[in-house]
């Protein structure tokens, strides 16, 4: 079981949140402790609100009070709603929270069921509970829990947080920000790739588009990414998507210095020694691209090939699903460049068994993408001393775009490399901003 920790400031803005995800049958309350109910026994905000109300107006020092806890079992865990109560309450209870008011959310969004736990920090006096060592002694309580309810052992790599199985984005299923948020954020974090080109020829692979924005506004450059939705046919379908509407994780400076860190990790861990044999027992038996292209997915390898509109191949990106690890094939070798495989494809055995687009979309259906992993992305102040060479590539294709850049200037934060909710928090983070700006309009009038 792996339980993550958040704290904020706003504790309307995680409840509603929480509660949004009820209201869409996508959540449940199943659990509070020291909460009131209305005369029907349910939960509502306002009620919720009020209990917390005390502890949170006796506070005058703690700047983060509320407390944003998920209980994540492994996926190979089904566990009843009184057992997700009990295991909730005792972990509370061993974290010292078991005398404050909480609430307990039992989220069924996505095929991995978990809880969410609403608290405060602070205690009816307002003094803070003592957090020293929080994540060490969780540590500690989650494996007492495993053994006590007989659970699978469970790290972080077991699980997603609030990420579904990534798919393609389907512009015609609606909620078109929501898919393509989901996949960047997973990919963003688990796949390695060296510059802006690589990681687009990933997220076309989903459906999704990139272009870096730049520009001048109120005196100030800004450069940043938006994000599209595609067709099948790689086409741009409704609008752009600003990276800083969907999280800063997946925004410019994220991205520069995930190429930072992949570059260093690909050559440490010579990433592209796994595909080379791959690719040459596919060159070796396949000279038609579709049974090519079939091949490397049999092995656990797509392939993004770029032509111009005589459909000449010029560029060649491989992707280790294996590995996490995005290649343009000149890096991989001479041997894998562009033109070799323009000529491979050009001079194509004629009685060669071509495989049908039939069985080629079957085996990308079919292809089991790995579990997210989580990866150290963070850059080392020597590599971020190295940036400016490495992302030398990152204007291809650049438009002018007027764009808010604030998230383009902001530091990179390692909260998000640790695995924030970001859904919940960036929702959090908009309601008190909303807030805020109603109360200055207030003191205005």
């Amino acid at each position: 079981m792996v339980a993550k920790i958040n704290t904020n400031s706003n504790l309307f803005g995680t409840l509603i949140y929480n509660s949004q995800k009820v209201e869409n049958d996508a959540a449940k309350i199943i659990h509070a402790n020291k909460v009131m109910q209305d005369k029907n026994g349910e939960y509502n905000m306002l009620l919720c609100n009020q209990s917390f109300a005390p502890f949170l107006a006796a506070n005058r020092k703690t700047e983060e009070p509320i407390l944003h806890i998920s209980l994540n079992p492994h996926p190979d865990d089904v566990l009843t709603d009184e057992q997700l109560i009990n295991i909730a309450d005792e972990y509370m209870l061993k974290m010292g929270f078991g005398e404050q008011p909480y609430i307990v959310f039992k989220h069924e969004d996505i095929e991995r069921k978990h809880i969410h736990i609403v608290s405060t920090n602070v205690d009816e006096t307002g003094k803070k509970i003592n957090d020293f060592n929080n994540f060490r002694q969780s540590k500690k309580i989650t494996q007492e829990l495993e053994a006590k309810y007989n659970l699978h052992p469970a790290s972080k790599r077991d699980y997603t947080e609030e990420v579904p199985r990534l798919k393609k984005v389907d512009y015609k299923a609606g909620d078109v920000k929501k898919q393509i948020a989901g996949n960047v954020k997973a990919l963003m974090q688990s796949y390695r790739f060296t510059s802006l080109p690589e990681y687009r020829a990933l997220l076309s692979i989903y459906n999704i588009g990139i272009e870096e924005v730049s520009g001048e506004s109120r005196g100030k450059s800004y450069r940043g990414l938006v994000y599209s939705a595609l067709d099948n046919n790689g086409n741009k379908v409704g609008n752009p998507i600003k990276s800083s509407s969907i999280a800063k994780s997946v925004g410019y400076n994220a991205l520069q210095k995930k190429v930072v860190s992949s570059g260093k990790l690909i050559k440490d861990k010579n990433l592209t020694e796994r595909i080379k044999p791959i690719l040459d027992t596919a060159t070796q038996n396949y000279r038609n691209r579709h049974s090519f292209e079939a091949e490397l997915l049999r092995n656990g390898v797509s392939v993004v090939f770029r032509e111009n509109e005589e459909g000449r191949i010029y560029g060649a990106t491989f992707i280790d699903h294996e590995n996490r690890t995005v290649l343009n094939g000149s890096k991989i070798g001479k041997a894998y460049s562009a033109n070799v495989f323009n000529s491979l494809f050009q001079n194509s055995v004629a009685d060669e068994p071509i495989t049908n687009d039939q069985e080629i979309n079957n085996t990308e259906e079919n292809l089991v993408i790995p579990p997210v992993l989580e990866l150290d992305i963070t850059a080392t102040p020597k590599e971020q001393e190295d940036l400016e060479t490495q992302t030398s590539g990152f204007s291809e294709n650049t438009y002018k775009q007027k764009t808010d850049d604030s998230d383009f200037s902001s530091p990179f934060s390692l909260l998000e490399q640790h695995g924030e909710d970001y859904e919940a928090e960036s929702f959090a983070r908009r309601k008190e901003a909303e807030a805020k700006r109603r109360k200055r309009k207030g003191r205005r009038m």
